[in-house]
C-alpha cells in the first residue's frame, strides 16, 4: 500500500510537492496542459520577468514548506524521503538557474517560450466545439505571452545577458516558415475546427500571426543588433550550473570529456566492422550509410512513413510486453505522428496526459523530406516511443497516483529519461530486435552521436583542447566551426540535420551529454542489482521497479537502480 499518513501538524514532502503541482499550473497553463488539466487550456503564462520571479518565488516558498515537513513524523519514510530530496534538487538547481538570469536570455531553435507556446497549443484538446473555443482564446493570448517574452528578453540585453546571435538567426528563421507567405501555420492549425467557429478561429489566427510578425520583426531589427559579438558558447561557470538543472549532477567535466572520447573509439571500431557487412571494402561506415541512403531498405512517403513507425512501435509492445515490460493496457497506447513544419531537425516525443486523455506521441520532422531510409528509423524510435520515452513516461503517469504528480512529472530530469531511452536502444540491439546490419549499424550511429555531443558539447562551451591522439585537429580548441565539422564528418545525417543539432547545443549548453551519462547510470544501475542478486536476478522485474520509482537526478539514480 502507498505509504499516506498526514500528521495533523501539517503536510508532509509528496504533499508539499503536489501542492507545488497545482501551483504552478495555475501560473503555468502550458505545464497544466501537459498533465491534460482542461482548465488550462485557453491560457498562456506571463513570459515577463514578473512572471519568471513569481515562479522563483513559488520555489522559495516550496523550500522552505518542504523542510518544516522534512521534521515531522513519518517524513522519515522511504517514498517520502525520496521525493524530499528529488524536489529539494529540482527547485534549488532551477532557482540557481533563475538567478543567473537564463530566463532572460532564453533563445533557442527547440526549446524556447515560443516553442512552448506553439507545442501547448498543439497539445490542447480539440475534440469538441467547447475545446476549440477555448484553443480560440489560447491562440488571442498569443500576443499578450509573446510582448511578455519580448520584454524578457529585452531585460537580459539590458543586463548585459545577451543570447546566442546564431540562436537569434535560426528562430527568426523559424519564424519566417511560421507566417509563411500565402497563410500562416496558425491559419492552417485552426483550419480544422468546427464551421460554427470559423469566423472566431479565423480572427484567432489573424491575431497570433500578427504576434508572431511583430515578433519576428523585433529580434530582426532591435535585438540581434543589440546583441552582435556575444559568444555563442556559454563559458564554463554557466556550463557546470545548467548540467545540474538538465542531470541532476556536479559535472566532472574533464572526465565526461575522457569518457565521451573512449566511447568514440569503440563505438568507431564496433561501426567499421558493421560497416564491412553492409558495404564490403566500405573505407568509412558513413561510406556504407551514403550507400544505404541511395539503395538500402527505406519507406516512402510521409503518411506511409508515419503508419509504418506506428506499426513499429506496436510490434515492439507485442514483442516485450510479458517478456521484458509487464505494461498495462493504457500505457501500450502510443500515437505516430508528424512534426508540424518550422520544427527542429531531430524527433521527438510528448508524454501522455495524467488522465491518458491525450496519449504518449512521438513526432517525425519530415524536413521536406518523402523517402525515409528504415536504417535511421528503427534505433530512433525505440529511443523516443517504445522502449524508450514512451515506455518510462506513460508508466510515471500509470504509477503517479503511488508516488506523487510531480515525481511523475514536472521534476523530471532530463538526463534521466535521455539516458533511459539510449539504454533502451541498446536494450534492443542486446534482445536481437536489430535484424539486419543495414539496422544495426543505423543504431551504432545514433550512438555515435550522441557520444559526439559528450565531446563536442563539453569541449565547445569550455573551450577545451582536443587531445594530442585525437584522429581531428590534435592539439587545438574546440569551437563552433570544428564541432559542426566533427560531427558532420561522423554522422549518417543530411547537413541540415547536422546544422540544427550544434545550433541546439549552442542553444541548450549542457542538455545534450545528458544521454550518454544518463545511459551510463542505467547500466551500472543494472549491472549493480544483476550482481546483487546473482542467478536470481529478473530482469523483467527490474525494469518495471525502475520505470515505476518517478524521476531522479543522476546523483541519486545510480544508488536507487542498484537496489532494485
Amino acid at each position: 500500500m502507498p505509504h499516506t499518513t498526514t500528521p495533523a501538524s501539517g503536510p508532509l514532502p509528496r504533499q508539499v510537492a503536489d501542492a507545488y503541482v497545482d501551483a504552478l499550473v495555475e501560473l503555468d497553463p502550458i505545464t497544466g496542459t501537459f498533465l491534460g488539466v482542461r482548465e488550462s487550456s485557453s491560457k498562456l503564462p506571463d513570459f515577463s520577468p514578473t512572471g519568471q520571479e513569481a515562479l522563483a518565488q513559488l520555489a522559495r516558498t516550496t523550500l522552505e514548506r518542504l523542510t518544516e515537513a522534512e521534521a515531522r513524523p513519518g517524513a522519515e519514510h522511504p517514498t517520502e524521503k525520496v521525493c524530499a530530496r528529488l524536489l529539494r534538487e529540482r527547485l534549488t538547481a532551477e532557482l540557481a538557474v533563475h538567478e543567473a538570469g537564463e530566463g532572460l536570455r532564453a533563445v533557442s531553435n527547440l526549446s524556447s517560450p515560443l516553442h512552448h507556446a506553439r507545442q501547448a497549443i498543439i497539445l490542447t484538446p480539440s475534440e469538441t466545439e467547447e475545446d476549440w473555443a477555448a484553443i480560440a482564446q489560447r491562440v488571442r493570448a498569443l500576443p499578450a505571452a509573446l510582448e511578455g517574452y519580448r520584454a524578457a528578453l529585452d531585460a537580459g540585453r539590458k543586463r548585459d545577458l545577451p543570447a546566442g546571435p546564431l540562436q537569434v538567426a535560426t528562430v527568426i528563421g523559424q519564424l519566417d516558415e511560421w507566417i509563411g507567405t500565402d497563410r500562416s501555420w496558425f491559419a492552417e492549425f485552426t483550419e480544422s475546427g468546427p464551421d460554427a467557429l470559423r469566423a472566431e478561429l479565423t480572427e484567432a489566427a489573424g491575431v497570433a500571426t500578427g504576434a508572431l510578425v511583430e515578433l519576428r520583426d523585433w529580434f530582426r531589427d532591435v535585438y540581434a543588433p543589440a546583441i552582435e559579438g556575444a559568444p555563442d558558447v556559454v563559458g564554463r561557470e554557466r556550463y557546470i550550473r545548467l548540467v545540474r538543472f538538465f542531470s541532476g549532477t556536479d559535472l566532472d567535466a574533464d572526465e565526461a570529456y575522457a569518457y565521451g572520447w573512449s566511447e568514440f573509439y569503440r563505438l568507431l571500431a564496433e561501426m567499421e566492422t558493421e560497416a564491412e557487412r553492409v558495404l564490403p571494402g566500405a573505407k568509412t561506415p558513413w561510406e556504407a550509410l551514403a550507400w544505404c541512403d541511395e539503395h538500402g531498405e527505406a519507406v516512402e512517403g510521409v503518411e506511409e512513413t508515419r503508419q509504418w513507425l506506428q506499426s513499429l512501435m506496436d510490434e515492439a509492445i507485442d514483442g516485450l510486453d510479458g517478456t521484458h515490460f509487464e505494461l498495462a493496457e493504457r500505457v501500450r497506447r502510443v500515437e505516430s505522428m508528424i512534426a508540424p513544419p518550422g520544427s527542429a531537425a531531430a524527433p521527438y516525443y510528448t508524454q501522455p496526459s495524467l488522465d491518458f486523455s491525450r496519449p504518449g506521441r512521438t513526432w517525425l520532422p519530415t524536413m521536406g523530406e518523402t523517402r525515409f531510409p528504415v536504417y535511421d528509423l528503427v534505433s530512433t524510435w525505440y529511443h523516443e516511443g517504445v522502449p524508450g520515452h514512451h515506455l518510462q513516461l506513460a508508466q510515471w503517469a500509470h504509477v503517479a497516483d503511488a508516488l506523487s504528480r510531480y515525481q511523475t512529472t514536472v521534476g523530471m530530469v532530463s538526463a534521466n529519461v535521455e539516458g533511459w531511452a539510449l539504454y533502451a536502444e541498446r536494450l534492443m540491439d542486446e534482445l536481437g530486435f536489430l535484424t539486419t546490419p543495414e539496422r544495426r549499424l543505423g543504431y551504432l550511429d545514433a550512438q555515435m552521436m550522441r557520444a559526439i555531443r559528450v565531446i563536442i558539447d563539453i569541449g565547445m562551451h569550455l573551450e577545451l583542447e582536443i587531445p594530442a591522439d585525437s584522429p581531428f585537429h590534435p592539439g587545438e580548441r574546440w569551437t563552433p566551426q570544428l564541432a559542426h565539422e566533427f560531427l558532420a564528418s561522423h554522422c549518417s545525417r543530411p547537413a541540415e540535420f547536422v546544422e540544427s543539432e550544434i545550433i541546439r547545443y549552442q542553444g541548450m549548453a549542457g542538455q545534450a551529454i545528458g544521454y550518454k551519462l544518463g545511459e551510463r547510470i542505467w547500466l551500472q544501475g543494472r549491472e549493480a542489482a544483476r550482481a546483487r542478486h546473482g542467478a536470481d536476478f529478473d530482469l523483467k522485474a527490474w525494469h518495471m521497479a525502475a520505470l515505476s520509482q518517478g524521476s531522479l537526478g543522476l546523483d541519486d539514480l545510480l544508488s536507487e537502480l542498484s537496489a532494485l
